[in-house]
C-alpha cells in the first residue's frame, strides 16, 4: 500500500485511491480532456456520495475506477494494487472479485432468470461444481431475503423495475466485494420503490461493511451518506469534511 492509500494523519488504509487521473477523447480533429487530474479516496466501510451535473465527468471517472477505460495519466489503487499497471486478465480478476457494480438501468441479461443473473459474477469467475453450487445457494438466500423467493425463475421481462434492481444488487454482492459502486441506483425507479431499494443497499452495507461509492444527482440520497464530494468540469471541486447526519 502506497502512502496515497492511507488517510492523512491516521494510517487507515483506503480500499480505493485515485491520484492525478486524466482522461481525454478525440472529437474530430480536436482532443478534449474530460478529467483534469482527479484525486479521490474511498475509506474502509465509508458511504461516499459523488455528485455533479451531467457532463461533469462522473461517468468517465467511474469507467476509469471500474477498470473499463484506461486513463491517460494517473493511478487507481484498489486494495493497494496499482490496477492499471496490471495485465488485462489480472485487471479482470481484480474487477470481478474486488468491485461490485449497481447501475441505473440494471443491466440484467434478458435470457437469464433472476437467479442466473444473480450468479453471473460467480460463473464469470470460473467457479464450477461445488464452489458454484455454494454460490447458487448464497444467491438464492440473498434474493429470498430481498423478497424475491417467488421470482427466482422469472426472467427480467417479468420483473418490475424495483425487482430487477434487487437482482442487480444481489449480483453485485455475491462475491462479497470490498468496494461497491452504485451509479444512480434509484434513478429509474419511482420514489417509494427507490426508497425500498436504497434501504436494502444500506442494510447490506451495514451487514457486510463494504465501502460504498454512490453516484447521484439526488440531494436526498446525498444526505444519507457520511461524506459528499462534488465534481465539476472534470475535477473534484468540494468535499464535505463534516459528516452528514443519516
Amino acid at each position: 500500500m502506497s502512502e496515497a492509500g492511507k488517510l492523512e494523519g491516521s494510517g487507515a488504509a483506503a480500499p480505493l485511491v485515485v491520484r492525478g487521473v486524466r482522461r481525454s477523447f478525440e472529437v474530430g480533429e480536436r482532443r478534449i480532456e474530460i478529467l483534469h487530474g482527479v484525486d479521490l479516496d474511498l475509506m474502509s466501510g465509508e458511504r461516499l456520495c459523488l455528485m455533479g451535473a451531467s457532463g461533469a465527468g462522473k461517468t468517465t471517472l467511474l469507467n476509469v475506477i471500474g477498470l473499463l477505460d484506461r486513463p491517460d495519466e494517473g493511478r487507481v489503487e484498489i486494495l493497494g494494487t496499482d490496477a492499471w499497471s496490471r495485465s488485462a486478465p489480472e485487471r479482470a480478476r481484480l474487477r470481478n472479485h474486488s468491485l461490485g457494480f449497481v447501475f441505473q438501468f440494471y443491466h440484467l441479461l434478458p435470457e437469464l432468470s433472476a437467479l442466473e443473473n444473480a450468479t453471473l459474477t460467480a460463473r464469470l469467475a470460473g467457479l464450477r461444481g461445488g464452489d458454484l453450487a455454494e454460490h447458487v445457494d448464497r444467491a438464492t438466500a440473498i434474493l429470498e431475503r430481498f423478497g424475491l423467493k417467488e421470482r427466482l425463475r422469472h426472467r427480467p421481462g417479468r420483473l418490475s423495475g424495483g425487482e430487477q434492481q434487487r437482482v442487480a444488487i444481489a449480483r453485485a454482492l455475491l462475491l462479497d466485494p470490498p468496494i461497491l459502486i452504485a451509479d444512480e441506483p434509484t434513478g429509474n425507479l419511482d420514489r417509494a420503490t427507490g426508497e425500498k431499494v436504497l434501504e436494502l443497499l444500506f442494510e447490506e452495507q451495514e451487514r457486510r461493511s463494504f465501502s460504498l461509492l454512490l453516484v447521484t444527482h439526488d440531494e436526498r440520497l446525498a444526505q444519507r451518506c457520511s461524506r459528499v464530494v462534488y465534481m465539476e468540469d472534470g475535477l473534484i471541486q468540494a468535499d464535505s469534511t463534516t459528516p452528514i447526519p443519516h
